[in-house]
């Protein structure tokens, strides 16, 4: 694999949902920089570390779990750093179980996974499942190349997400045409 592969899935309602952000590329590519960088530069509340399956066992290819929200409470930090966690390892075995990710290619390949779990969380189980399930779904997705530019402009009009019920279409003025569009 010579290219990035650039995911992204959202899974489950409410406070225990997971949505994941993946970049799965070679060691000595630019995913390669940003894995260590990462990993050798944390900011306040928020700690890339590797997931692994189990203590001692990193999943592979290396994974760095990179939180999207700082850690609020014990309750909090304790479904991040294991629930959330164990979920995004098992779904990186999971994608290479199903081919999204080569078995082959693994020890030349670094992933980076950014993790969203709401401070509201509060079922380990189910923040367990939504982020194993998120993270096997961003890499088939990053695989696959989706979404494709059809689906993106299948949804132009009408942007939606768990946090947002939809935007009203803005009046054809607001959107310059590319001919009014100044380059100088």
């Amino acid at each position: 694999m010579s290219e990035l592969h650039i995911g992204e899935s959202f899974v489950g309602t409410g406070v225990n949902a997971a949505h994941i952000n993946t970049v799965l590329g070679p060691r000595t590519g630019p995913a390669g920089s940003a894995w260590a960088t990462a990993l050798a530069t944390p900011s306040a509340g928020h700690v890339p570390f590797m997931a692994v399956l189990a203590p001692g066992v990193a999943v592979q290819p290396p994974t760095l779990f990179v939180t999207k929200a700082a850690i609020e409470n014990d309750a909090h930090g304790n479904l991040t750093w294991g629930a959330a966690q164990a979920g995004v390892a098992g779904g990186v075995a999971d994608a290479v179980a199903a081919g999204h990710v080569s078995a082959d290619a693994v020890g030349e390949l670094v992933l980076i996974a950014a993790v969203w779990v709401n401070p509201g969380a509060d079922d380990e189980q189910s923040v367990y499942r939504n982020n194993r399930l998120a993270t096997a779904t961003a890499l088939a997705n990053g695989a696959a190349g989706r979404p494709g530019l059809d689906e993106v402009m299948k949804h132009r009009d009408a942007p939606t997400n768990p946090f947002f019920s939809g935007a009203a279409m803005p009046d054809d003025s607001a959107v310059p045409a590319k001919s009014e569009v100044s380059t100088a």
